[in-house]
């Protein structure tokens, strides 16, 4: 069952950690669909995070991150990689959660290549979509899923001082007992 609204127009720290053990679908252009469980989030706070693509203000690259909740904002780095992030909180929260890992795949970059991102995705809105959603958790057929997530400062952005030691770097270690 696809997320409702609801889940994603709350603050991105409510929103990381539940993330986490959800299902990421893609819906690929030949009609195939493949699902893998999202394991490794990393917050950005908004305007006031000095780590965040909104740190300078609304602009055209990151105006998706100004809307509500639901909706995708990717971009292209080092001319390779489109990474994937999904808007949390209400309208002008600016707040956004990078998907790092999926099941199978750690790092962003793979991330993206696995789900065959490019520009078309900006903004895209998970709720409506066709070709890319976040579903509820599976089940463990039958045994309780457990649930242990490690907190971690995020990756890669060393520049923005204190705001880089934040642990808002989230990964899921799960297990069926």
């Amino acid at each position: 069952m696809k997320l409702k609204r609801e889940f994603f127009i709350r603050d991105a720290k409510e929103v990381a950690p539940e993330l986490l053990g959800k299902i990421l679908v893609r819906k690929f252009e030949d009609g195939r669909v493949e699902k893998k469980m999202i394991t490794e989030v990393e917050i950005y706070g908004g305007e006031e995070d000095l780590a965040s693509h909104a740190r300078f203000g609304k602009t055209k690259r990151n105006a998706v991150m100004y809307g509500v909740g639901g909706h995708i904002y990717v971009y292209f780095i080092y001319g390779m990689y489109w990474l994937m992030n999904i808007i949390t909180g209400k309208e002008d929260d600016s707040q956004a959660i990078l998907i790092r890992g999926v099941e199978g795949l750690s790092g962003p970059g793979k991330v993206g290549k696995w789900l065959k991102l490019d520009k078309s995705f900006y903004g895209e809105d998970l709720i409506k979509s066709e070709r890319i959603w976040v579903e509820s958790v599976p089940s463990c057929k039958g045994s309780t899923l457990v649930r242990r997530i490690e907190r971690r400062e995020r990756i890669g952005v060393d520049y923005a001082g204190a705001w880089a030691r934040k642990k808002w770097r989230y990964i899921l270690k799960t297990t069926c007992d």
